[in-house]
């Protein structure tokens, strides 16, 4: 099950005590403070996984508590600190404080760290307060408590490449054949409910990741069908491709449709480098060929005429999706 939020309480540990504790030993009397610190309390941390995919573990586990430090010993022993919490969480995880809306981390690199939740400082023994005027101080520091959130975490997809288009458009047929991704294929919308990400081997060594998300509708970015739950998807690819039904009667219509519900989602989406893929092209007739080559597109956009089935046109839009992406490595 694809799960991209979820909301979770992290506890660091609290500082353990500093203690007031004297030296005494057979012959010395009066052997002076010898109270010890305390120890940490652990961290709560968070950790980028590329293990995983999705949320749903959250679903099953939502508290995570760091022990807290132990108390100071005598003969200026320092207490035990706690252990840290790791708390493992897909690549492109972004984490927002529940209370305040802040982000507070957006963990995208495979084993990238941050502590979420300081552990308290473990509190100062009395020995630490001995001065020459001062010998036999009678002063301790409690531990500091540790940190306490609740967490808003949205997994946001890492692909190159985003795929955009109305359902039943071709999304799920393309990335099956370009990609060894295997989405639920059928003739009627919606099929694909959840996004699915694709490897592409485009030539050895060059290859790329693809996103298909759920099929729009007009009113997407409103919450109508399943758009708004999963457009957040395609906020981080370097390009989209506009999948469009070659055999639609209107083409033009439907571009405009998805475009501005991308605008109307976030300003920036349409401002991404894009590739309109005219799909379909197996069960288009010639009249319907002769007419699609006709239609106008904005000045400089790439326009490919393919079909998954058959294989049309498929290495060349392949090759578009490349030179995006490669273009930040060169």
């Amino acid at each position: 099950m694809f799960i991209d939020s979820a909301k979770i309480l992290v506890r660091s540990g609290k500082g353990g005590d500093g203690i007031i504790h004297w030296r005494r030993e057979k012959y010395i009397p009066k052997g002076g403070p010898d109270g010890g610190n305390g120890g940490d309390g652990g961290d709560v941390i968070l950790r980028a996984n590329k293990q995983l995919n999705t949320l749903l573990d959250f679903r099953y586990k939502r508290k995570f508590e760091a022990k807290n430090g132990n108390p100071g010993e005598g003969s200026n022993c320092e207490g035990r600190s706690a252990e840290n919490v790791i708390v493992n969480v897909p690549c492109g995880t972004l984490v927002r404080n529940h209370e305040t809306g802040e982000i507070m981390a957006d963990l995208t690199v495979n084993a990238e760290e941050f502590i979420i939740a300081h552990g308290g400082r473990g509190g100062k023994g009395n020995w630490v307060f001995k001065t020459s005027t001062n010998q036999a101080p009678r002063i301790c520091t409690p531990g500091v408590p540790g940190q306490e959130y609740t967490l808003d975490l949205e997994l946001k997809l890492l692909a190159d490449i985003g795929l955009v288009g109305f359902p039943n458009a071709g999304k799920s047929t393309l990335i099956s054949v370009i990609s060894a991704a295997k989405p639920k294929i059928a003739n009627y919308p919606f099929t694909t409910l959840a996004p699915q990400l694709g490897m592409v081997y485009f030539k050895p060594s060059k290859s790329f990741v693809v996103a298909d998300i759920p099929g729009l509708i007009e009113g997407a970015h409103d919450g109508k069908g399943l758009g708004l739950q999963f457009l957040k998807h395609i906020e981080r690819t370097k390009a989209l491709v506009y999948l469009i039904d070659c055999t639609s009667e209107t083409i033009k219509e439907d571009y405009k449709i998805l475009f501005n519900e991308l605008k109307q989602f976030k300003a920036e989406l349409p401002k991404k480098q894009t590739i309109i893929a005219l799909t379909k092209l197996d069960i288009a007739d010639e009249d319907v060929r002769k007419a699609i080559k006709k239609i106008k597109f904005p000045k400089g956009t790439p326009v490919f005429h393919i079909s998954a089935i058959t294989g049309e046109g498929i290495e060349d839009i392949k090759e578009a999706m490349w030179k995006i992406v490669s273009q930040d490595s060169e």
